[in-house]
C-alpha cells in the first residue's frame, strides 16, 4: 500500500484542517502522488487519532469519492490519485469523516517536492493541537466537552473524565508520535 518514492511525480504536501475548531486543528501530511484518496482517508483518520469506525467521503470539485461498498452514489476513492488530482488542477478539497458528528476537513494542496532520502511516506511534518476524541458530538459536542472538562465543578465533568479515559490536553501534539503512528499504520520502517 505505501511507497516510499513515487517517480517524477514525487511527494505531495497537503495541509490538512479540521472546520469550525479554534484554535484551529490542522496537520501536514507528505504522500507520495501515487496514493489514492482511499489512502488520505487512512492517513487521517490516523493522524487525528481516530479509529476509522465512521463513514468518510471527499468532495473534489463537487464530485464525491468515498467506499462506493459503504457510500451510495461516490465516486470509488482506490481509483483517484493525488497525482490525478493535482495534475487537474486541483488546489483544494473537502473531506467529512463521521456523518453523524460531521467532521469537516480543509485540504489544500501545497504543491510537490522530491522524496527525502531514507524518510518514509507517507509521513505527518507538522500539525497544532490534539485531534477531538471520536464519537464526542462533532465541533459543537468538542467545545461543549472542553468545558465540561476544565471546570471540575461541572454536574458532568467526573462522567466525561471517565469516558474520555483520563485527562485530555486539546494543545497536546507531537510531530514525532504522529509520524510513527502513522508509519505503523502504512507498515513502514
Amino acid at each position: 500500500m505505501a511507497k516510499t518514492t513515487d517517480g517524477p511525480d514525487g511527494i505531495v504536501s497537503l495541509k490538512v484542517t479540521l472546520r469550525n475548531i479554534r484554535p484551529p486543528v490542522w496537520r501536514r501530511l507528505l504522500m507520495p502522488g501515487g496514493m489514492t484518496l482511499g489512502d488520505l482517508h487512512l492517513a487521517i483518520e490516523t493522524v487525528l487519532g481516530w479509529g476509522g469506525y465512521h463513514l468518510h467521503l471527499f468532495d473534489v470539485d463537487g464530485r464525491q469519492y468515498g467506499d462506493p461498498d459503504d457510500v451510495d452514489d461516490v465516486a470509488d476513492e482506490q481509483k483517484l490519485t493525488l497525482n490525478t488530482l493535482i495534475n487537474k488542477g486541483v488546489t483544494r478539497f473537502a473531506y467529512t469523516y463521521d456523518f453523524g458528528d460531521n467532521w469537516q476537513h480543509s485540504i489544500v494542496v501545497e504543491g510537490r517536492q522530491p522524496p527525502v532520502e531514507g524518510r518514509s511516506y507517507p509521513a505527518c511534518a507538522a500539525g497544532k493541537r490534539n485531534g477531538p476524541p471520536e464519537d464526542c458530538g462533532g465541533p459543537w459536542g468538542y467545545q461543549r466537552l472542553l468545558a465540561i472538562l476544565a471546570d471540575p465543578a461541572d454536574p458532568d465533568h467526573a462522567e466525561q473524565l471517565e469516558w474520555i479515559g483520563g485527562a485530555f490536553d486539546p494543545e497536546a501534539f507531537s510531530v514525532t508520535a504522529t509520524d510513527a503512528l502513522l508509519a505503523e499504520r502504512f507498515g513502514l520502517r
